[in-house]
């Protein structure tokens, strides 16, 4: 009964901080200014003559063509519009976390809701704000890409910019890899070390970085960026760190032991068998016998006294 209740509340305890992980990256991308691109509307009406009969266009109305891209940009190419879509997902994630458990479940799976949580977390949690630091600039594609390799240079300059360049540049920064950095280590035994989550957000921030520059979008690939992607990912592992030896692992482990015993016996037995026959063969050697022919009492070597 102890055990189940501590189980019980661990698991709130783990839920409880998914959602505030959830939430936090909400909270923070709600707070990035609405910085998107104007669109360029057409100021004049389209030449020739409309038909007789046929009312003309409004003075200053927008094309067709230039309403849809507009309406496509504003929902993928900015960064509400990323916000917009990632609060919609979200009833989305939670049913995927609720199927993948199932069917877990259903197959015999141990830890099934914190597998399913932990997947489904990394991807909701990060692909948002890979997306958003992805978006090109005003100018992409017309400027070369732009390298501050100088540690800290930039960071130094976002501090003097005010609070709200810190809260959207040094926040932001920090909570782009916090999802992975906080569920990995419970999906994978593997990552269950807050130095390997530095390296693995290290090594993706450099992988976004980099895309930026060969993309030519327009943004600022910075060193610093790295260190604060890192930096988020290993704080948010720290905070998922009680839940990395739960009760889950303590079970794989205990399975393994049993399985690590059993194999023991088997090849044990297997030794015995082989020694047992060893020494039959010895036996019938010694008395001079082939092998499958049967020592009668009187032949010569047999005991009168034993029965066979």
């Amino acid at each position: 009964m102890v055990s189940s209740s501590v189980r019980g509340i661990g698991r709130a305890r783990l839920i409880g901080w998914s959602v505030a992980v959830v939430a936090a990256a909400g909270v923070a991308a709600a707070c990035v200014p609405l910085v998107s691109a104007g669109i360029d509307h057409a100021d004049q009406a389209p030449t020739g003559r409309p038909p007789r009969g046929a009312p003309g266009p409004l003075p200053g109305a927008p094309r067709a063509d230039v309403m849809v891209t507009g309406a496509w940009h504003g929902w993928f190419g900015t960064v509400p519009g990323v916000l917009r879509i990632t609060m919609a997902a979200l009833p989305l994630a939670a049913l995927a976390v609720w199927l993948l458990a199932r069917r877990r479940r259903a197959a015999g799976i141990p830890r099934a809701w914190r597998m399913s949580l932990a997947e489904v977390g990394i991807v909701y949690g990060t692909v948002p704000w890979v997306w958003m630091t992805m978006l090109p600039g005003g100018r992409a594609g017309e400027v070369a890409g732009s390298v501050s390799l100088v540690p800290l240079r930039d960071l130094v300059t976002i501090l003097a910019g005010g609070p709200q360049t810190m809260m959207v540049q040094i926040v932001g920064n920090l909570l782009v890899f916090a999802a992975l950095g906080f569920f990995a280590p419970l999906r994978f035994a593997a990552l269950a070390s807050v130095p390997r989550i530095l390296a693995l957000a290290a090594g993706c921030s450099i992988l976004v970085e980099v895309a930026q520059y060969v993309l030519r979008l327009d943004r600022v690939s910075s060193v610093d960026d790295v260190l604060l992607n890192a930096a988020g990912a290993g704080l948010a592992a720290l905070a998922s760190r009680p839940w990395w030896r739960g009760p889950s692992v303590e079970t794989e482990l205990v399975a393994l032991d049993v399985l690590h015993h059993e194999a023991r016996l088997v090849v044990g037995v297997g030794q015995q068998q082989s020694h047992a026959g060893r020494a039959e063969r010895e036996q019938s050697r010694a008395f001079g016998l082939q092998r499958g022919q049967a020592l009668l009492t009187d032949e010569p070597g047999a005991d009168p006294d034993i029965k066979v």
